[in-house]
């Protein structure tokens, strides 16, 4: 489930407010909030790797691998790519920065196809992965005769929001082509809590229509809260917000991973 965009703004202002240490706008606290979304989504995939040198454990519900991936799998996307003959013989390309979701790749995992041999792709069809390769690589092979990509062993490589894949694709409606599919784990989205301005006091009033919860998992609801506060503390220039604020994120991390 996400965490409710909502419910950490409120209580972020409800601890600095408290102790009458300052105040942060929601325009600020939705910089705040889309900075430390990304700092702890990062933390996933780091801490992932450091769990799969420990292993898991059969617990259903305190496996801590099982837990990470399920955190990152959240994010886990699939669709078509749209693959066309690009300049020369050798390559076509595609834009990732055209994905039909508009989504943005943040980790690649695999591109595929399925090959058409008729009008429409059969069930039994078994998708073909392509290799990735660094672009010399990718150079080097297409040069020689022996090692050139086939239909059975394609590749690509990455240039900028580019994919060049070998062999090329076909373009026309001739049978048989190729049907390109990607899986990534997408960006999630920036959190915002949504506002309207009472015209009379001139206060925030919260819009749940025009607001976007943070999607990273609901376990990480303290984390945010905590890291939020020490920017807060920046901000509004308060060290012990910042030592506070860090010393029970030290606690929850240590925890965490002990």
């Amino acid at each position: 489930m996400a965490v409710s965009v909502d419910t950490v703004y409120k209580t972020v202002l409800y601890i600095l407010n408290k102790e009458q240490r300052g105040y942060i706008t929601p325009d600020e606290f939705n910089k705040l909030g889309t900075q430390v979304q990304l700092e702890i989504f990062e933390s996933y995939f780091e801490d992932l790797n450091q769990q799969l040198r420990v292993g898991g454990n059969s617990s259903e519900y305190a496996d801590r691998v099982k837990k990470l991936r399920e955190k990152i799998d959240r994010f886990f996307t699939s669709e078509a790519l749209t693959v066309t003959q690009g300049a020369g013989e050798y390559w076509a390309s595609a834009n990732l920065a055209t994905l039909g979701s508009g989504n943005s790749v943040h980790r690649l995992g695999t591109i595929d196809y399925v090959e058409h041999k008729g009008a429409t792709v059969s069930v039994t069809e078994l998708p073909v992965e392509l290799e990735e390769v660094t672009p010399h690589e990718f150079n080097l092979v297409r040069r020689s005769k022996l090692t050139a990509p086939t239909s059975s062993w394609p590749i690509f490589h990455i240039t900028g929001t580019y994919v060049k894949i070998l062999p090329p694709n076909v373009t026309s409606a001739v049978i048989p082509r190729k049907s390109y599919n990607i899986n990534y784990i997408k960006k999630p989205s920036d959190p915002v809590w949504g506002y309207t301005v009472n015209t009379t006091t001139g206060a925030f009033i919260y819009a749940s229509g025009s607001s976007t919860d943070f999607e990273i998992d609901d376990t990480d609801q303290t984390d945010i809260i905590l890291k939020i506060l020490q920017y807060c503390g920046v901000i509004i220039r308060d060290p012990q917000i910042v030592q506070t604020a860090t010393q029970l994120a030290q606690m929850d991390e240590v925890n965490e991973k002990s």
